[in-house]
């Protein structure tokens, strides 16, 4: 019922905005017809590509330093603008080179050195050439400069870099490194370590404090202009786009213009997409979904029909801590808070109950569900607290279809346990509030007349949960459910909804309490390249950004496990199983709370351009907000 009441309220609110915008809505239509229409920011609609902008309106517009913290890496800049050596396809799962000429070379059995032959005649947009000096320069950031954030993973991992000669450089690490590719290039959302940047303009530039504005773009996009208050930034196709990587790979650059903006709430954000004025939409709920199906038939999801939504986002969604603090340095407390979420409601108050659960801190899309949820269900269910007390419950998919048969709704629904977990996945703790109190009883805590839950000292225990607002609206959504299954507990939980330059600077810094974060990331059974930042050597002192372990877990365990796994290729045998080893320890730990895989409905609009990738066109995922959206956006076409 409440689903229902949700669409209509939305329905009625949009209603009320389409009639105050129907005038300069209809205008908009008959100039379409002539072929002339304009966006607001003077371009032709009909060569203008417009993306919501995932990270909302941004506090820095004009801060385009990749390596300093509060960037902001979307709105364009790491997806159109930037580059990496090597790129991935999330087809396959394969990487592949972008900047580089070749995937790198070993030039030791030991994997401590390597070659990376750059692509010849790729020019940064200000005409000048991109060389071997500016990869030796940029690495060379991290080594020589204790103030950025990057300092820290540079010095552990890099020994030497040189250019051999203009196209060519050598890199030795400190260690054996054999996924060296995976470590300087893009797996899942970029690079995150090595961004390229231009020597020639740095070099004279403190990098700790350089804005980087406007900013120098070595993809086929250039910067054009800004909103100044944050809410869009337009980027233009570079006359000379063969010069780039993706001129040189797909062959084709895309459309004229990418316009990413941020109109505001979700409601004027569906009606942009209903009136035309947007082409793909980031980041939307189930019941805005429904709307856009009810309201427009130029609109598609990544399915056309129900669920709609893509499951198989390779990143999850859950509550971390700063592990550093107590309370919450105490693994009783995590796992009290665990214990204490009906995850089951939160499931259905965050997304309708349109979501994946995972007990792992890997996602549970299809590939790593079924190289690590399912083989690991025996083990998650011997699993023991150090009381003997088994934490873990498998009925969660089966739960899940029982309530969506008593609300009338799930005739659709597989009927088998083995596809419900397919689609539901493999379980989650069980919500046993008396076993929560007895674990926060042990460290101290107490509760009062009222039932609230005080702290060692005495004092009431309240907790903050980050949360970015008007973006990222599953993280949104799922804060406040938490913080109603914590607060029916009797802790005074409460949401800090914040804009993404606070919510992700907060990440690095580890000046919150709790954040509804996703930290937990991979996209195949090789998970180390994106879990090996959890290693307890990246952490710093609250208040200093963060090289990784942003969470500041503590624990010789999951490093002696990192420290192996880092040791094996991608396709030995040990290296599942290893991960496997890693992910129970991680469950025990509790380091992290992981929930949900994320649902992305990402909606398209196929008035003005067309060959989206879809679940039936499917060339890439929906990835608008990866730095491969440059190759995407490639095969994006007008209209006709």
């Amino acid at each position: 019922m409440k689903k229902y009441l949700a669409i209509a309220s939305l329905l009625v609110l949009i209603s009320l905005l389409s009639a105050c915008a129907a005038a300069p809505a209809a205008e908009s239509g008959d100039a379409a017809a002539a072929g002339d229409e304009m966006t607001f920011v003077d371009t032709p609609r009909r060569e203008t590509l417009i993306l919501d902008n995932l990270g909302g309106t941004l506090e820095r517009p004009d801060f385009f330093n990749p390596y300093a913290p509060g960037v902001d890496m979307g709105r364009g800049f790491h997806e159109v603008c930037l580059d990496n050596l090597w790129e991935i396809n999330t087809t396959t799962g394969e990487q592949f080179p972008s900047l580089a000429a070749e995937m790198p070379k070993a030039l030791n059995e030991e994997y401590t050195s390597f070659e990376v032959k750059l692509r010849e005649g790729i020019y940064w947009d200000d005409g000048v050439e991109f060389t071997a000096d500016d990869v030796v320069y940029t690495l060379q950031l991290g080594l020589t400069n204790d103030k950025l954030p990057i300092h820290g993973w540079s010095i552990d991992y890099l020994k030497d870099v040189r250019a051999v000669d203009k196209y060519t450089v050598v890199i030795d690490t400190n260690r054996s490194q054999p996924r060296f590719s995976k470590d300087l290039g893009a797996t899942i959302w970029d690079a995150t370590r090595f961004w390229p940047v231009p020597k020639h303009i740095w070099e004279n530039q403190d990098p700790t404090t350089f804005v980087a504005f406007p900013p120098t773009c070595i993809a086929q996009y250039k910067y054009s202009k800004h909103d100044p208050n944050g809410n869009w930034t337009l980027w233009e196709l570079r006359e000379d786009w063969e010069r780039t990587a993706v001129g040189m790979v797909a062959g084709k650059p895309g459309p004229k213009y990418l316009l990413w903006n941020f109109v505001g709430t979700e409601e004027k954000r569906i009606l942009a997409m209903i009136n035309n004025d947007v082409d793909i939409l980031q980041d939307i709920t189930p019941e805005s979904m429904e709307v856009l199906n009810n309201r427009s038939d130029a609109v598609r999801a990544w399915h056309a029909g129900f669920p709609y939504a893509d499951f198989d986002d390779p990143c999850e969604r859950g509550i971390a801590f700063n592990n550093s603090q107590f309370p919450y340095d105490q693994w009783q407390v995590r796992w009290a808070l665990a214990l204490a979420t009906d995850i089951k409601n939160v499931s259905l108050g965050t997304f309708a109950g349109m979501l994946r659960v995972s007990p792992l801190a890997v996602p549970p899309v299809a590939a790593v569900q079924n190289a690590y949820h399912k083989p690991l269900v025996e083990r998650l269910l011997a699993m023991e607290l150090p009381d003997g007390y088994k934490p873990f419950d498998p009925t969660f998919a089966t739960a899940m279809a029982e309530i969506f048969n008593e609300q009338g709704v799930g005739g659709d629904l597989p009927t088998t346990e083995a596809e419900l977990i397919d689609l539901f996945g493999v379980g989650w703790w069980k919500y046993d509030v008396d076993q929560a109190a007895k674990l926060l009883e042990e460290v101290g805590f107490t509760r009062n007349a009222e039932g609230k839950w005080l702290l060692p000292d005495g004092t009431p225990w309240s907790i903050a949960i980050n949360a970015p607002v008007d973006f990222e609206v599953q993280s949104g959504r799922l804060a406040f459910a938490v913080a109603d299954s914590w607060s029916k507990f009797g802790v005074d939980a409460s949401v800090n909804t914040m804009t993404g330059g606070s919510f992700w600077n907060a990440s690095s810094t580890g000046e919150y309490q709790a954040g509804s974060y996703w930290p937990g990331c991979a996209i195949g059974p090789d998970i180390y390249p994106n879990v090996s930042f959890w290693h307890q050597k990246f952490i710093v002192e609250t208040g200093q950004p963060a090289p990784g372990n942003q969470h500041r877990h503590k624990s010789d365990e999951l490093a002696r496990i990192l420290d192996e796994l880092e040791k094996v290729t991608s396709d030995d045998p040990r290296n599942v199983e290893l991960s496997k080893d890693l992910l129970m320890q991680m469950a025990l730990e509790m380091h992290w709370i992981p929930m949900f895989g994320t649902s992305k409905f990402v909606p398209v609009n196929e008035t003005y351009f067309t060959n989206y990738p879809t679940a039936d066109n499917y060339y890439e995922g929906p990835w608008w907000w990866w730095s491969n959206f440059k190759y995407i956006v490639a095969q994006i076409e007008p209209k006709q």
